[in-house]
């Protein structure tokens, strides 16, 4: 079936693989003939398994305040995929406002101050820009 060559601690061995039943071999190793069991080995993947963290709402906000008003930001290009919060509602520091796609990833916008919603500057569909004003908070 399959010829292989084999250095062990400094030996050379010619193994032919004759015959594979079931789980056992028929080799031929250096012209001795054996019978060899093959256990079942347990494969194991080399792809790690990702565990995201939570990630708490911000403590302090990173938006653009001026005049009371505070506007948020895209933190990435992407498109808007849906709107949760429409001009006039209160808003809670962390709650979530809207949701956009950014590098095939839905991504989470949350309120970063306190207040109302006074404007909201774009709709589901859209396409944002990194810096594009999403929403202002009063």
């Amino acid at each position: 079936m399959k010829k292989f060559n084999f250095t062990i601690q400094g030996s050379q061995y010619e193994v032919e693989i004759l015959n594979l039943e079931g789980n056992t071999a028929h080799l031929e190793v250096n012209g001795t003939f054996y019978d060899v069991e093959i256990s079942e080995l347990v494969q194991t993947t080399k792809t790690p398994t990702l565990i995201r963290s939570v990630v708490k709402p911000p403590k302090e906000s990173k938006a653009n305040v001026s005049q009371g008003l505070t506007s948020v930001t895209a933190p990435l290009p992407g498109n808007i995929i849906q709107v949760l919060k429409q001009v006039g509602d209160k808003v809670a520091l962390g709650d979530l406002v809207l949701m956009y796609e950014a590098m095939k990833m839905e991504n989470k916008v949350l309120a970063e101050a306190e207040g109302t919603i006074k404007s909201m500057k774009v709709i589901v569909g859209d396409a944002v820009l990194q810096g594009d004003v999403l929403f202002e908070i009063e």
